[in-house]
């Protein structure tokens, strides 16, 4: 399947920038967390706290560990060696789109604390949790593998 379709040589770069997109992904996490309050041996603590590493494997594996783009893209090919993260607007950093995806483990992160009265044990999880996530983020590691991981 050749992309393109719309004028975009990679679609895998623009799609984030969609109308309603911010909406749908804060509708899913709100989803995916009533549902685990719903399950009745799951405390409210640990319920915010399996929502939030949730989010944030989801996030390490969808952005940062999956390169290159699920159909064949205009671009020859170029883009396969950029995980999802490094191809959003094309690699721009500080856009809104990725300070949207910045700031949402962050917020989650915070809710998690408040939610979970700060307790240490859940504190550390989460915080290590959204250290992980965090560090790919930043623009100073944009195309760089740390320990040689992902770099094929």
């Amino acid at each position: 399947m050749l992309a393109g379709g719309n004028g975009d040589p990679n679609p895998n770069a623009t799609w984030l920038d969609s109308r309603g997109l911010w909406l749908a992904y804060v509708l899913g996490i709100t989803i995916f967390h009533i549902v685990l309050l719903a399950i009745p041996f799951v405390q409210i603590p640990y319920a915010w706290t399996i929502t939030n590493i949730a989010h944030n494997l989801a996030h390490l594996y969808f952005l940062h560990c999956i390169k290159g783009a699920p159909w064949m893209s205009i671009d020859a090919g170029e883009n396969r060696k950029y995980t999802h993260w490094e191809q959003i607007n094309c690699g721009e950093q500080l856009t809104t789109t990725r300070k949207f995806l910045t700031a949402a483990p962050i917020v989650l992160f915070l809710l998690t604390c408040l939610y979970t009265r700060n307790d240490i044990d859940h504190f550390i999880v989460n915080f290590i949790s959204l250290v992980v996530v965090l560090v790919p983020k930043l623009p100073q590691f944009h195309g760089v593998r740390l320990f040689g991981i992902n770099k094929y």
